[in-house]
């Protein structure tokens, strides 16, 4: 017996050990390097691509890169972000060619947004959407509207704080968060006359619809969204603007109590679009209108909702301080 507790003994203490050292390593090295590929890219810039660009940029991008001092494209702190990340600081996008993108390729543009690789191999966790699933012509659309001379992205050299990683973030970017693989084929847009397959399109592969309104951003699945542990039920729990309290996303699958399953077309349309509830009161923060999403995006989002499986689940709408 006492063999046995020996044996017991040591096989815990080097399980330990060696638990340790991993930590020890992810902390010290933090978030992984992946090799690059050489993508032979360059994108034909048409004032059509560069408009639809800027849609989907100030959807998807300027958000979180355009400085509230600078007023252009230069990074900030993502104050929003959960805490658990740790401080996070957005890029500079602008075409500065020391600060900004000036120097990348519109193939390393389009490497990192398919994959989450920079062009020093550094990769970026989710915090920063990869478009894994977009059409091939919005990916040149997004490029397209980065080599505009939009006012946001006047060369500027700004270099916002180095990111902070918490050790969760290092940890999840070694074991859970990894970077998708560079398609190996053209990727095709919608078909814009079936409204299902269009609206699950915007919803699942330009927006991330589903990143924020399923359970978790650690079990969200970008690869396979329909996957994501409480597909679109909502209680993802987000900071608020200032970082002080959080609130927890609300269930749009159609479930007549705790859903949408008992709005109309319009009521839908009149939130997304125009950021008003249905009480007439203004949406929360995080979820801001959609006003560059024209009515017929809407309404395809809402009958590509229509068939989500129905999530049961009550989430607490009310904010707690962090």
């Amino acid at each position: 017996m006492k063999k046995f507790f020996k044996i017991l003994f040591i096989v815990l203490g080097s399980a330990l050990v060696l638990v340790i050292c991993a930590a020890g390593f992810i902390a010290v090295r933090g978030i992984p390097k992946y090799e690059t590929e050489k993508i032979d890219l360059k994108v034909e810039i048409t004032p059509e691509r560069v408009a639809t660009g800027k849609k989907l940029a100030n959807m998807l991008c300027v958000k979180c890169h355009l400085s509230p001092e600078t007023g252009k494209a230069t990074g900030k702190f993502m104050i929003d972000l959960p805490k658990e990340f740790g401080k996070i600081y957005t890029r500079n996008i602008t075409p500065h060619p020391e600060k900004g993108i000036g120097k990348w390729t519109d193939g390393e543009i389009a490497f990192l947004l398919r994959t989450g690789i920079s062009k020093d191999g550094q990769y970026i966790p989710p915090y920063m959407p990869k478009l894994n699933h977009i059409s091939d012509e919005d990916l040149y659309s997004i490029i397209a509207w980065l080599r505009s001379d939009d006012p946001v992205l006047e060369a500027s050299e700004v270099e916002p704080q180095e990111s902070e990683p918490s050790f969760l973030d290092k940890f999840l970017s070694h074991v859970a968060f990894k970077p998708f693989p560079y398609p190996k084929t053209a990727i095709k847009g919608p078909d814009k006359t079936n409204p299902v397959e269009w609206g699950r399109y915007i919803a699942n592969c330009q927006l991330e619809c589903y990143s924020c309104h399923s359970a978790d951003f650690k079990t969200d699945d970008y690869y396979t969204p329909e996957n994501s542990v409480g597909f679109y039920g909502g209680g993802n729990r987000m900071p608020n603007e200032t970082g002080t309290q959080e609130i927890a996303t609300a269930n749009i699958t159609m479930d007549n109590d705790n859903g949408i399953g008992n709005w109309t077309e319009e009521s839908f349309i009149t939130t997304l679009k125009y950021g008003k509830k249905l009480n007439g009161e203004p949406v929360r923060y995080p979820m801001e209108p959609y006003s560059l999403l024209d009515s017929a995006e809407v309404k395809a989002i809402f009958a590509y909702l229509r068939t989500v499986p129905v999530q049961k689940n009550k989430v607490n709408r009310e904010y707690h301080n962090l």
